[in-house]
């Protein structure tokens, strides 16, 4: 390592805590994969697609039947929005 080189060491923690309260990530899901990320969901059909907005550490923020509208809610709470594949 050369003097201009430096070693950054982040723990799982602090890595969890990286971009809290500014940013959140959006994803297109099924009624199926939303039942064990929003507690208390109710049932819905099979195959019914939602958006799901989630803080940078994950946790779940909104769900919305239309992608405009799981923005909107990222604007309204101020909150940068990243898609996630």
């Amino acid at each position: 390592m050369t003097e201009h080189e430096h070693k950054l060491a982040i723990t799982q923690q602090q890595l969890a805590h990286i971009g809290e309260g500014a940013v959140a990530y959006m994803r297109e899901m099924n009624a199926e994969d939303l039942q064990g990320k929003f507690p208390g969901m109710p049932d819905l059909k099979p195959g019914t697609r939602l958006w799901a907005l989630f803080g940078a550490d994950g946790q779940p923020i909104l769900l919305a039947d239309a992608r405009d509208a799981a923005l909107a809610g990222a604007m309204q709470n101020d909150l940068e929005t990243v898609s996630v594949h």
